[in-house]
């Protein structure tokens, strides 16, 4: 049985004022479990650690605002996984206060055995100003990426995982050179790693923070090669690679013909190139769900699938590519609980946090009459096999 504190019993556990406490519930970063009949606000030993969270973020430098997005769709954690991300961020303040460090005593030698102190310079060599935000997006990224898969692998009715059914459309064999653009958290080739030929395997993704997650997360897999840079410019010579893959990124890119033209530049006349998309009808029962609750919510800043999607993928491949195939993941969500839905839109790229964050309560209420028992949505999501 649950065991719970009336607030000044709260604080108290946590050294911190009534005041504070209250107003964390104010603002909705930490609601308490229950209302007794009496009124008295009761918070339970869950509570206790999610604020154990708050403030542990808030040691770290994060504001308010930052921990609140990076709190409210925790539900989807156990206690364990929430303890090892934190302990991931102290690890990731650690290794930017060292940077930190290194950028002053460079910084400081420089000034020293300079005559004429160039400060472009020395403005150019102390670049952590940024790194607060970056490490703000790497938790959020990571984090997000792992609640939208978790959706699928929980929900999918189709027995075949993604990952696997991908992973079974290439064509893999011993001495290959394979290089995938984008590769994230690594989860492809972590979920597929029993069926790995002698490959020589390149990873590369624009986040260095993503390709730190893939090396942790395929510590067991040897010989990868990591390597972090912006796909518009592949750093390989010509006819590098057999094969190239791209899942899900090419609607990322600035600029998706200087992509394609340098994919194209680094295989081999007889290379494959993959690159999985998805559809305009892909989750759409979400996106209805949303825009009844607020037509200004959108969960993506840009149509995805308008930028190259399942619709007008081939289009945007045939002038880089003699032959294209297109293959489709037959699949739909079975969803029962309205939680995960609610994690699912609050990790998406759009605009929705503006609107949920504001009243969350509300929206929770409005998403629980919504989706009663269960809910389908449309999955809608394929990959272009595409030959040089």
């Amino acid at each position: 049985m649950d065991k719970y504190y009336k607030t000044g019993e709260f604080a108290k556990m946590a050294n911190l004022s009534i005041r504070t406490i209250r107003y964390y519930d104010k603002i909705g970063l930490l609601k308490p479990s229950k209302i007794a009949d009496n009124g008295y606000r009761m918070y339970s030993d869950r509570d206790f650690m999610k604020l154990q969270k708050i403030l542990s973020l808030k040691y770290l430098g994060f504001s308010l605002d930052d921990i609140f997005s990076m709190t409210v769709n925790d539900s989807y954690l156990s206690l364990q996984q929430s303890l090892s991300l934190q302990k991931k961020m102290i690890d990731q303040k650690i290794e930017q206060l060292q940077n930190i460090k290194l950028s002053l005593e460079k910084t400081e030698q420089f000034i020293t055995q300079s005559q004429n102190i160039d400060w472009k310079a020395i403005l150019d060599n102390i670049n952590f100003n940024t790194m607060e935000q970056d490490l703000l997006e790497q938790y959020k990224n990571s984090t997000n990426i792992n609640i939208r898969i978790k959706l699928h692998e929980k929900y999918s009715i189709n027995p075949i995982h993604w990952f696997e059914w991908m992973f079974s459309q290439y064509h893999l064999d011993n001495g290959m050179k394979v290089l995938e653009i984008g590769c994230g958290n690594g989860e492809l080739w972590q979920r597929n790693q029993k069926n790995i030929p002698n490959i020589q395997l390149t990873l590369t993704d624009i986040s260095q923070g993503m390709l730190d997650d893939a090396k942790n997360r395929l510590k067991d897999i040897k010989d990868i090669d990591y390597q972090c840079f912006d796909c518009h410019q592949i750093p390989y010579d010509n006819q590098t690679f057999d094969i190239v893959i791209a899942n899900h990124v090419l609607f990322y890119v600035q600029d998706i013909e200087q992509v394609l033209k340098e994919i194209n530049r680094v295989l081999k006349n007889d290379g494959i190139f993959y690159c999985s998309t998805y559809g305009k009808k892909h989750m759409k029962e979400i996106t209805d769900l949303i825009k009844e609750f607020n037509p200004k919510i959108t969960l993506s800043n840009i149509k995805l699938y308008d930028v190259f999607g399942l619709e007008n993928g081939k289009i945007i491949l045939e002038p880089y590519f003699k032959k294209i195939e297109t293959l489709i993941h037959d699949d739909y969500l079975l969803v029962n609980d309205v939680n995960d839905i609610i994690n699912y839109i609050l990790s998406c790229h759009g605009n929705q946090s503006e609107f949920i964050l504001k009243d969350y309560e509300s929206f929770k209420r409005y998403m629980e009459k919504k989706v009663k028992n269960e809910i389908k949505i449309t999955k809608a999501a394929g990959i272009f096999i595409c030959r040089k």
